[in-house]
């Protein structure tokens, strides 16, 4: 009897999968910035957020296990006009900046995110953070339009940030689900570690050779200060989910903000980040090459959804004034933004009709969140960030408690269109947010 129960959920679930899959034209992934679960969605009904009282978490506590009686604010957020010190708690940023306006930036590197993790208690985001208490502030986004779709469509709390650290390499493991090695190169810093993994000197290439936090592409672009070209990451070779894509003949594309000025050398000037354009690293994807094609402008996004020509796959990376990045970027510009997009699309009911979109962040930023990260890898899962998934497939209403990381978009594609996985990571495919159909 227990057999043919487990046979009929199974059978139902392919079904259900299957049902799903044949009505979807367009998966479109939306690639946000530097935000934490708790930083957004404190407070969000049916979520594991750390307003409940029934939440277990830990005051923050300095390396020697010692609890601060008080949190001291840093140099950047005094400035910025918060207090000098606030309580050894979460705290409501908007008592001191406006969506308009914008917190400071907060430090977020591979080494620094497995400190402040210690070891999953979470203890430790106030004492290697440089704004110190600001790393326990949230907002109140209750009004926004991402609360709005969240509420109405799915949101995800158990989705975590597939790699330690910042957005360079988490950039990476959304297309490639694997960190860049450099090996022997000299001129590329490194971190040096004491015996307990402390950071004697910052770097940006581990002690064994791997690439984890900024470093610039090879080819151009790239940020002019970087001129040197023994500094920057020689081409990748290793596929990309967009070469997976290109063998079945499957339509793809990476559209940002700021592209156009970017490859015609004003990126600078426009705060163009080269690092949050993955595909800019792979020698695949270099300039004159036949996949340099996939690389385009957010204006090519919307004319193509205009004339009804969007590919299969969009990776879309709001520039920087819209992608709510902490330090140049406001919570308000990016929601902006994400309106525009997701009414764009649901305007043109014949594309709507046949989409997922997937909206995320590359990391949180530094910002603390009491959720743990499962154990995994080397490299990660990192600290928990927001996911919501909208589209007409999804369920209505849901908080999605199913355990996920940036990677479980690859498993999707993957699944959708038939491709072998990219990576070794064994990640959990998106599935669970769909409705029944």
């Amino acid at each position: 009897m227990k057999q043919l129960l487990l046979f009929f959920l199974l059978f139902s679930f392919s079904a259900h999968g299957d049902n799903v899959r044949s009505k979807i034209d367009h998966i479109i992934v939306i690639y946000l910035e530097n935000r934490s679960f708790d930083n957004l969605f404190r407070g969000f009904e049916k979520a594991d957020t750390s307003d409940k009282p029934w939440v277990d978490y830990s005051s923050q506590h300095d390396r020697n296990g010692t609890v601060y009686p008080a949190l001291t604010m840093g140099e950047k957020s005094i400035q910025a006009g918060f207090p000098t010190h606030v309580p050894n708690a979460p705290f409501l940023l908007d008592t001191y900046v406006s969506h308009e306006g914008m917190i400071p930036d907060l430090v977020h590197r591979f080494t620094q995110n497995q400190l402040q993790i210690n070891g999953g208690k979470n203890d430790r985001f106030v004492d290697v953070s440089d704004e110190k208490g600001l790393t326990m502030g949230y907002h109140d986004i209750s009004g926004s339009a991402m609360w709005r779709y969240a509420k109405e469509f799915t949101l995800c709390d158990r989705f975590f940030a597939a790699a330690f650290g910042g957005s360079f390499l988490n950039h990476q493991w959304l297309i490639a689900a694997r960190t860049p090695y450099v090996g022997d190169e000299s001129n590329i810093s490194r971190y040096v570690l004491d015996q307990n993994g402390e950071i004697l000197k910052d770097g940006v290439v581990t002690p064994d050779g791997y690439a984890v936090n900024t470093i610039q592409p090879f080819n151009p672009p790239f940020k002019a200060k970087y001129s040197d070209a023994s500094l920057r990451l020689k081409p990748i070779e290793y596929d990309t989910i967009g070469d997976r894509l290109n063998e079945k003949n499957i339509s793809w594309g990476w559209y940002s903000g700021g592209y156009n000025d970017a490859i015609e050398d004003r990126g600078d000037a426009v705060h163009y980040q080269y690092h949050h354009n993955p595909f800019l690293y792979f020698e695949r994807y270099a300039p004159k090459s036949e996949g340099r094609k996939h690389l385009k402008d957010e204006k090519e996004f919307f004319r193509e959804l205009e004339g009804e020509k969007l590919p299969s796959v969009v990776f879309f990376k709001p520039s920087a004034e819209d992608n709510q990045h902490p330090g140049y970027a406001s919570i308000n510009a990016a929601d902006k933004k994400l309106s525009q997009i997701v009414e764009a699309l649901r305007s043109r009911p014949s594309v709507w009709e046949k989409s997922v979109i997937i909206v995320t962040y590359d990391e949180n930023g530094g910002l603390w969140d009491h959720v743990a990260p499962p154990s995994g890898d080397r490299w990660g899962p990192g600290t928990r960030i927001p996911a919501l998934v909208i589209s007409p497939y999804a369920k209505r209403g849901y908080v999605d408690h199913t355990e996920y990381d940036t990677t479980s978009i690859l498993r999707l594609i993957e699944w959708k269109y038939g491709l072998e996985q990219i990576g070794e990571r064994h990640s959990n495919n998106l599935l669970n947010v769909f409705e029944e159909q």
